[in-house]
């Protein structure tokens, strides 16, 4: 995979890398590059094949995800989208996408929801009280998914988030309060306020629908 790096100097894996100009370099895991930055620097970046988002004012740069990570991705947002159109508690949205819950937090989550609004949001800023926020782990993501980005999720008050775990087959779900996260094998059971019924996936039978094929 190919990243780019912006500034002076990048870090990745705690290495300093010399970088007098944008360049290309050819890895596969995220990095973190070490000055603060702010959410309209992080807009105003061109656009490329990464996913730029910003940790409490550090810029997190990760590649473009693999097949298989979209497959659960996109499998995971059918249920969602499908149950949001029927019941009307909110809208499921891909990335990539700029959630700015403050000048030094830009993420963007794999899958969301927004609550529901007679007129669909015209404007990220209009996004910003999430129902649910979704990160599938990858292994340039999975430190800054079950850390990072989930510290901020709890912080902004997001009523859950879940973390996608398509290895062990299983979903950590977090809450604004939680030391630990609960981890759910068998089933899941979304219940939103305003639903009129819970949403229900059966784990096994999601992940191979999503990633059964791929293996």
């Amino acid at each position: 995979m190919v990243m780019s790096v912006l500034g002076p100097t990048a870090i990745v894996a705690h290495a300093p890398l010399c970088n007098p100009t944008r360049r290309a370099y050819a890895m596969g895991m995220a990095a973190v590059l070490p000055r603060r930055w702010t959410a309209d620097e992080v807009r105003a970046i061109p656009e490329d094949s990464n996913r730029y988002e910003l940790l409490d004012g550090e810029l997190f740069v990760t590649p473009s995800p693999s097949s298989r990570h979209q497959a659960v991705v996109e499998e995971l947002f059918f249920r969602l989208s499908a149950y949001c159109r029927v019941t009307r508690v909110g809208r499921a949205r891909l990335a990539p996408a700029d959630i700015e819950f403050s000048p030094r937090r830009l993420v963007q989550p794999d899958c969301y929801v927004i609550p529901w609004t007679e007129q669909p949001p015209r404007e990220w800023a209009e996004s910003r009280a999430l129902l649910l926020a979704v990160e599938v782990l990858s292994p340039a993501t999975a430190r800054a998914d079950r850390h990072r980005k989930r510290i901020i999720y709890q912080a902004e008050g997001i009523p859950e988030y879940w973390v996608v775990d398509s290895d062990a087959r299983l979903i950590e779900r977090w809450r604004p309060a939680d030391a630990r996260p609960e981890i759910l094998s068998e089933k899941l059971v979304w219940a939103p306020t305003g639903g009129t019924a819970p949403l229900t996936i059966e784990l096994p039978h999601f992940f191979d629908e999503a990633i059964g094929a791929l293996r």
